[in-house]
């Protein structure tokens, strides 16, 4: 079964940073692009970064780029995402995905807490 799980979050100041984990499991990881989104309250889902099955291609969201460096170690199954610089707006829940039929699928993890104060 398909499985997305989220760590290395948590409450900064703004100009901090932090650096999340994505484990994933249930498929092969290696075939598969990945994305990282996140959902603020009362808003929703955005996708903020993205990585090609080997690494050798990101996009990133506009009012992330610059900031945030989104890379992946395939012999861990594992995406990441260092977010430098961050900013109040950036606090929400960040979640991992993969996309099928272009879309990301169902198997949402349960996301990792990042709050950042001015």
């Amino acid at each position: 079964q398909v499985q997305f799980a989220e760590s290395g979050g948590g409450a900064v100041q703004a100009g901090g940073s932090l650096r999340l984990s994505c484990a994933a499991s249930g498929f092969t990881f290696g075939f598969r692009g990945i994305d990282w989104y996140r959902q603020a309250p009362g808003k929703q889902r955005q996708l903020v970064a993205s990585i090609n099955n080997n690494g050798t291609r990101t996009n990133y969201a506009d009012s992330v780029k610059g900031r945030f460096t989104i890379s992946r170690d395939n012999a861990k199954n594992t995406a990441y995402l260092q977010m430098n610089s961050l900013k109040p707006e950036d606090t929400a829940v960040y979640y991992c995905n993969m996309r099928q039929n272009g879309r990301p699928t169902e198997y949402w993890g349960q996301g990792t807490q990042v709050t950042v104060s001015s």
